[in-house]
């Protein structure tokens, strides 16, 4: 169905399963997921010293399998939504690797576990085993974690104002989408820009391109067109060379997945273990359950309701499958539904992203697609979804309450700005050889204060920023409409998060920020929330008192 068919709904008759817009939404959604296949490669070897036949021979063929049961399945949900309904516009909820928890997974679990190993005299190889093997269990942990979640995130959802849900994840959207793809995209102008360009006139604009081709098409044409011209011509600024092409052939096999019961066990039971996985899992199960949550939310926002049971229970399904066979990364629901919708991607853009990763991981071909197409020529596809996130967020609440949304967005572009300084701070070591720098660094807050920077503030309000989001959004939301006694029991949910440390307790450490978890860790902030927990209740009783009621 296109965007301009009239004809009217046909209850028990599903949409096509495959429409034109399907193919703009795979390129999006498939490059999206190919950057995190590909930071898997570069981060599990090159900071956890996994060798790469374990990240192609393991970790790969898990994701993939998670990631193409878990887009069959949204398939079928929307296709079942469509005969329901008897609408022809359904979009099935994206699915795949999360950013965030990747980087987590990684810097948060897997690498302190690597380095207490090599400290208590474990080899190399040894240590970077122990590192995989817990974070197998972290992953099976978070798709529990989400299964349990199932069961009453649509209670939670019924009491959350859409823009507290929606705030957060235009947070995470205008951070670290689309802010770190204009970067990356005005790095790269000869590559990049012309794609952009091509990606804002055609889904802005909805002109149709020559030859009746989707604008996606065109955009990954054009930008893989223009890397290999620069190549062809000497040029040092493009991101494509014939011995990457090379090296990525080398790696192409066959690599098909095998249970890792042993390992996952061995995880599960390791003494490092209970160090590393409570501080960083329970956080991350909550975020990962309110983030699946959002996006159902966002996904009704553009007109496609999905139950949240069944949609959170196979997403924590299909991490405990990828665990199961090997990846020490969860699958989620993703980030962007109404992205793709606007794309007219409808469910045969999901069941082409589960079938593209699937040959992807078990032929190992990740390397040698992105040494033909640079990610550079197709970002700027993910770039307009994290711009159409960010827009819902105030398009989809009510006027009134769009100041509420605009609170929501500081704790996730704040987070951002902490994982640049991390960053940074690596980079440093790294460029003077002095590999301790970072850690001399951040010994001397001091430092930070004379550069304008106020660090404990920022690791404070970046500690679990999904969930501030939520509580200040909803709060905000609640006093705009005059709800105050509503608003003090934000509060108060935010001084129990903030109690055991869920939200701003916290520091920061060469390899990110730590959180701390346990009883009382976050009083400071605690004492806060109840303080203005307080006194919205008095400005309820006010209210009344001076005739202006609620």
């Amino acid at each position: 169905m296109t965007r301009n068919d009239t004809s009217p709904p046909v209850p028990g008759k599903p949409q096509p399963l495959f429409v034109g817009g399907d193919i703009d939404g795979f390129f999006g959604l498939a490059i999206d997921n190919l950057i995190q296949f590909l930071l898997i490669l570069a981060l599990c070897t090159a900071v956890l010293g996994f060798p790469m036949s374990l990240v192609l021979g393991r970790v790969l063929p898990g994701a993939a399998i998670s990631i193409l049961v878990g887009n069959f399945f949204y398939a079928h949900q929307a296709q079942r939504l469509s005969a329901r309904s008897g609408r022809k516009d359904v979009t099935a909820l994206p699915y795949g690797i999360n950013t965030v928890s990747l980087f987590a997974y990684v810097f948060l679990v897997m690498l302190p576990v690597k380095m207490a190993a090599s400290s208590q005299g474990a080899s190399e190889e040894d240590a970077a085993r122990a590192a995989w093997q817990i974070g197998l269990a972290a992953c099976f942990i978070s798709g529990v974690l989400e299964f349990a979640g199932s069961f009453v995130a649509e209670r939670i959802r019924r009491y959350t104002p859409r823009a507290a849900l929606l705030s957060a994840l235009a947070g995470i959207a205008i951070s670290f989408i689309a802010i770190d793809f204009a970067i990356k995209t005005f790095q790269q102008p000869l590559v990049a820009m012309l794609p952009f360009g091509v990606i804002l006139t055609t889904y802005f604009s909805h002109q149709k391109l020559p030859f009746r081709i989707p604008g996606g098409a065109w955009a990954l044409f054009l930008g893989t067109a223009a890397a290999w011209l620069l190549f062809v011509f000497g040029s040092p600024a493009t991101p494509v060379d014939s011995a990457n092409l090379a090296q990525a052939t080398a790696t192409v096999g066959f690599y098909f997945p095998v249970p890792v019961l042993g390992d996952l066990w061995a995880g599960l039971t390791h003494p490092l273990a209970a160090d590393f996985l409570v501080p960083v899992m329970l956080p991350m199960g909550i975020f990962n359950v309110l983030g699946s949550l959002q996006n159902i939310e966002s996904a009704e926002a553009a007109g496609d309701p999905y139950p949240a049971l069944p949609s959170l229970a196979v997403n924590g399904a299909g991490s405990t499958l990828a665990a199961l066979l090997g990846s020490c990364f969860p699958t989620t629901i993703y980030i962007g539904h109404p992205g793709w919708k606007g794309l007219g991607a409808r469910s045969g853009y999901s069941v082409l992203n589960g079938i593209f990763f699937f040959f992807l991981a078990i032929f190992g071909l990740t390397n040698l697609v992105n040494a033909v197409i640079p990610m550079e020529a197709g970002m700027a596809i993910v770039l307009w979804i994290g711009i159409v996130m960010t827009a819902q967020a105030f398009q989809a609440t009510s006027r009134e309450h769009a100041p509420a949304v605009a609170v929501g967005l500081f704790p996730a572009v704040a987070a951002w700005g902490l994982l640049i300084l991390g960053q940074t701070l690596g980079a440093a070591g790294q460029a003077t050889g002095d590999l301790g720098l970072a850690a001399r660094v951040l010994d001397d807050p001091g430092a930070f204060a004379l550069a304008g920077l106020h660090l404990d503030g920022l690791v404070a309000i970046s500690q679990g920023f999904m969930l501030t989001s939520m509580v200040w959004a909803a709060a905000s939301t609640c006093l705009i409409d005059r709800s105050f006694n509503k608003a003090a029991a934000w509060m108060a949910i935010g001084a129990g998060l903030a109690f055991f440390g869920f939200i701003h307790a916290g520091h920061m450490t060469p390899a990110g920020s730590v959180y701390d978890i346990g009883l009382g860790t976050g009083w400071p902030w605690t004492i806060g929330y109840l303080l203005c927990g307080a006194f919205f209740l008095l400005m309820t009783r006010w209210s009344r008192m001076s005739g202006q009621r609620p």
